[in-house]
């Protein structure tokens, strides 16, 4: 029976088939680029967004959180499940907007990054998720173009063969 060993920060998956004379395989899942793994379109909410249309928008697409964007399209943020949750602790949430509950410590990468480079943002800060950001063009801003989160890179793991 074969057997998996994989090293969740350098993303190698080593195979070792016990059956056939202990042959050894080697997939690097870390030299993957994360514009092939991450979950493209992103999903935005203005400042003045409502706590409870935020709730309403992540239940009715099963998102784990949502970006937090100005009016002139600059990222200001990001709101995970948590921190919905944590906004239940809040005097009267009907009155909580998406500038109120956002977290703004979020991390982007580009989508030429590695899931090597990922995965160590991601073990070095404790967070979940990056925020995907194209390529900045000639006077053009940065827009979110994807997330990887730590379940992107989970599947990557899974599938290797």
């Amino acid at each position: 029976m074969p057997h998996r060993i994989v090293d969740r920060f350098i993303g190698i998956s080593i195979h070792v088939d016990c059956e056939c004379g202990c042959k050894v395989i080697l997939m690097k899942i870390s030299e993957k680029l994360i514009r092939d793994v991450m979950t493209r379109g992103v999903v935005t909410v203005s400042a003045d967004t409502s706590v409870r249309e935020i709730a309403e928008i992540m239940t009715n697409r099963h998102l784990s959180g949502v970006v937090v964007i100005a009016a002139y399209g600059d990222v200001l943020g990001f709101i995970s499940e948590l921190d919905i949750v944590e906004a239940l602790d809040k005097p009267d949430i009907r009155a909580l907007t998406a500038e109120d509950i956002m977290s703004s410590r979020l991390i982007a990468v580009a989508p030429d990054a590695t899931l090597r480079q990922a995965a160590r943002i991601m073990a070095d800060g404790n967070i979940h998720r990056l925020l995907i950001l194209s390529e900045k063009g000639a006077g053009a801003l940065q827009r979110p173009v994807g997330i990887l989160s730590a379940s992107d890179i989970v599947r990557e793991v899974a599938r290797a063969e």
